[in-house]
């Protein structure tokens, strides 16, 4: 039964055999008819690879299996041809090319010459793309083109005009340092600035984004525009407030920094008011980061040394802010050393930060237009300033701009001319008044001096962080002899002036007391001035005085005999002096208690000073006193007094004795000579009588 399987097998085979024999016959006579340029190489290998596959065909024939095994083995052997032919395929694909790449390189085709490119069109105004213009125009080609313009109001001068403008302000912008900015700003008002205002601003703000480090020469050129042209400077104050408020919510931290840098730069320049500055730091601070805090310290570092002249308060109250925020520490380390770097500046005196640089002070306070905006406020950037808008009365605008222009530059040519011809006068008279000064002597009555005296200490008093800060400012100061007085009465005129007492005063003048024994002397004549005066004061100022020299008696730094320029009596005192003392006598035993106070008021070197607060004259005046001391809750203080007071009538009658006895002596010796005179008297008559007996 096998053999005739194994012949059905074979002769199967066989004919699959011859089958596929033709069919890649066929297949590779098609071939080679489209690739007859093959090699015999080529060739060879195909032949080679064909033997082997009816090599692998005849072997599966012959080997023997059962019909699943048969089955399986086909399907093995399909999947294989399918294999060699794709394989086959991509072979036959790759060759293809390559011989196509190698007929190309044998026979290289000519290629044709390209056309040249049409040459560009002339550059006319109607060709300009964008609204704002786009392409670059020579400036040579754009004067010829201004000139071969006829119509000189038509849109297409003004868009030409518009352009020139525009790289003008660009240009002189871009070139301006402290140097030349003398030179620039001439250069800048012969343009149209109310024309090209918008591309003014837009030029500023820019040119400060690219270089912050120039920010102050920007703020100083806007300064001096904003004095002839004061919308300008609302203008661009309004534009970098809207940029600072977009870095904030976007936390672009480089636009932020340039933008409250250009802020504080404004202030310094009396552009912009400092509330403005004052507010951007409360917003800095509300809700600190690290990038808010950090544009907070460069804006505190850049105009503080101004806000420290115009509002020394609001600079405090940031700088409190500050310690508030170093103390909570939620911050970045390196932000809290900003900030500590910021208190030694301050420390300092903003050495190394001045507002405005020498080079570039170039306007008067009072030719100066100051612009108050609020952050909270809507605020119009006025954008469609930067884009070209056709004017219809272009030619009227220009000639206005023209006769400002020359009132502008011509007022500042004759300014200049009148200053050199003041200054040759001024020389001439100071050649001829030479002599005249040298013979004068001006005195000067109007007190200036002292005022401005006065104005210093207290700027410096009102300024200062802490009393030592003060006293060390004060002490730099040059008193003539005799003006200390001054600064001790400004000191007691501060502290009155509070709404409540600060320690502050009282330790400064402590300071100052322990320095100089001159001004330990003043301070005694201004207690023994306010005493007098004490019913001027009101309750406020009474209370703040009264601590004030409690506290220089509690620490010594005041002599306690100047007590004794005080007489507490019904009669010596009124309601205010009253007040006065009370004040002054509860503060000292709140600061040294009743048993320090007791041995300062029992000390037998001092008891001269003291009799006058404590009266022992007459029991009237020693009972005002104890009561008086007993009522404002010190009547330990009273021991002594009130042991006196019960010891008085004891007193009073050992004075009395020895005065009776000196009356009794004085009556008896009277009654021995009465009796004496009497005796005599008497004698005298008996004598009489014997005598006249006699007679008879």
């Amino acid at each position: 039964m096998r053999r005739p399987r194994s012949s059905d097998g074979e002769e199967e085979g066989d004919r699959r055999r011859r089958q596929s024999g033709v069919s890649d016959d066929e297949k590779e006579g098609g071939r080679r008819r489209r690739r007859s340029g093959d090699s015999d190489d080529e060739r060879g290998d195909r032949d080679r690879r064909r033997r082997r596959e009816r090599d692998s065909g005849r072997h599966r024939r012959r080997s023997p299996s059962l019909e699943s095994d048969s089955s399986s083995g086909g399907d093995r052997s399909s999947r294989r041809h399918r294999r060699d032919e794709s394989s086959r395929r991509q072979k036959d694909e790759r060759r293809r090319d390559r011989a196509s790449r190698e007929e190309r390189r044998r026979s290289p085709e000519r290629k044709e010459p390209t056309p040249p490119l049409p040459p560009p069109p002339p550059l006319l105004p109607e060709m300009i793309p964008g609204r704002t213009g786009g392409i670059y125009i020579p400036p040579f080609r754009m004067a010829q083109m201004m000139r071969e313009v006829e119509d000189k109001s038509s849109t297409e001068y003004q868009r030409l005009s518009w352009d020139a403008l525009k790289k003008s302000i660009n240009g002189l912008v871009n070139k301006v340092n402290a140097t030349n900015i003398k030179n620039i700003v001439p250069e800048l008002f012969a343009e149209n600035l109310v024309r090209g205002r918008g591309l003014f601003c837009q030029s500023c703000i820019k040119s400060q984004m690219a270089s912050p480090g120039f920010t102050d020469v920007f703020a100083a050129l806007v300064a001096v525009v904003n004095t002839k042209f004061p919308e300008i400077g609302r203008l661009l104050l309004v534009r970098v407030v809207l940029q600072l408020k977009r870095a904030y919510k976007r936390n672009d931290k480089p636009q932020l920094l340039a933008a409250t840098k250009f802020i504080a730069h404004l202030v310094n320049q009396v552009v912009a008011h400092e509330l403005v500055a004052l507010e951007l730091l409360t917003v800095l601070l509300e809700n600190p980061t690290d990038d808010s805090v950090e544009g907070a310290v460069g804006v505190v570092k850049e105009c503080g040394a101004m806000l420290q002249d115009l509002s020394p308060q609001g600079l405090h109250a940031i700088f409190e802010r500050f310690r508030g925020i170093l103390h909570e520490g939620e911050i970045d380390k390196r932000v809290q050393f900003l900030i500590e770097g910021l208190f030694a500046i301050r420390k300092a005196k903003f050495q190394g930060f001045p507002a405005i640089r020498p080079e570039l002070d170039l306007v008067e306070q009072e030719d100066q237009f100051t612009h108050e905006i609020s952050l909270e406020d809507e605020l119009d950037p006025e954008t469609n300033l930067n884009v070209f808008r056709a004017n219809p009365n272009f030619a009227e605008d220009e000639k206005a701009y023209e006769n400002l222009k020359r009132s502008i530059l011509g007022a500042e040519s004759s300014d200049d001319e009148e200053g050199s011809d003041d200054a040759s006068d001024e020389d001439d008279e100071e050649s001829d008044d030479e002599d005249d000064e040298e013979q004068m002597e001006i005195r000067d009555q109007t007190e200036t001096n002292l005022i401005n005296l006065r104005r210093t200490i207290y700027l410096t008093i009102m300024s200062s962080v802490d009393f030592e800060e003060a006293g060390h400012k004060l002490l730099k100061i040059k008193l003539e002899p005799g003006q200390e007085m001054e600064l001790c009465i400004m000191l007691l005129e501060c502290c009155s002036q509070e709404r409540t007492y600060l320690r502050y005063y009282g330790l400064l003048g402590q300071r100052f007391c322990m320095i100089n024994k001159v001004y330990q002397e003043n301070f005694e004549k201004c207690f023994v001035q306010q005493y007098s005066m004490i019913h001027r004061l009101e309750t406020n100022k009474l209370r703040n005085v009264a601590k004030f020299f409690a506290h220089l008696l509690g620490t010594d730094a005041l002599p306690w005999h100047v007590l004794a320029y005080i007489r507490l009596t019904e009669e010596d005192t009124t309601s205010s002096s009253r007040i006065f003392i009370k004040i002054l006598f509860q503060e000292l035993s709140e600061h040294l208690g009743i048993r320090l106070l007791n041995e300062k008021l029992n000390d037998p070197n001092m008891q001269d000073s003291f009799d006058s607060i404590f009266p022992k004259d007459h029991p009237k005046n020693t009972r005002f006193s104890i009561n008086f001391f007993t009522s404002i809750g010190l009547g330990g203080i009273t021991e002594t007094l009130r042991e006196y007071l019960k010891n008085m009538p004891r007193l009073i009658m050992q004075q009395q004795r020895p005065a009776s006895s000196e009356s009794g002596s004085g009556d008896s010796g009277s009654s021995s000579d009465s009796s004496s005179s009497e005796s005599e008297s008497s004698s005298d008559e008996s004598d009489r009588k014997r005598s006249k007996r006699r007679k008879k």
